[in-house]
């Protein structure tokens, strides 16, 4: 069972989350074929803020991250794409971390 009850689906090899993002990738594989796009990468982590220690803690807190479904160049643009549910979008820590990528990366999370 997954976090959100999708089925876990494999593609040519590869693991997706949903069947919507299996869908997707392949569209997006054949628009990098076609030569609509080029450079597609599938979760791409971007650093939203760095590694942290806190004076009281003897551990390093770990960076907080952002993980792209998919990422791409579109007509000389790099665009950030994630496969998300109506559900999903609204949640706040997904909220937060799409505020992060506009004001850390300048990147608007394009949501399919």
């Amino acid at each position: 069972m997954t976090k959100y009850n999708n089925k876990k689906v494999v593609l040519n090899g590869i693991t997706f989350d949903s069947q919507k993002e299996a869908r997707r990738y392949r569209d997006l594989s054949l628009l990098e074929r076609a030569g609509e796009i080029k450079d597609l990468e599938l979760q791409k982590a971007f650093i939203l803020a760095e590694s942290v220690k806190f004076e009281n803690e003897s551990r390093r807190k770990p960076a907080v991250k952002y993980v792209a479904d998919f990422v791409y160049q579109e007509k000389g643009q790099l665009v950030v794409e994630d496969v998300k549910s109506r559900m999903t979008r609204s949640l706040p820590v997904y909220r937060l971390k799409k505020h992060l990528m506009k004001s850390v990366h300048g990147l608007e999370i394009r949501e399919i």
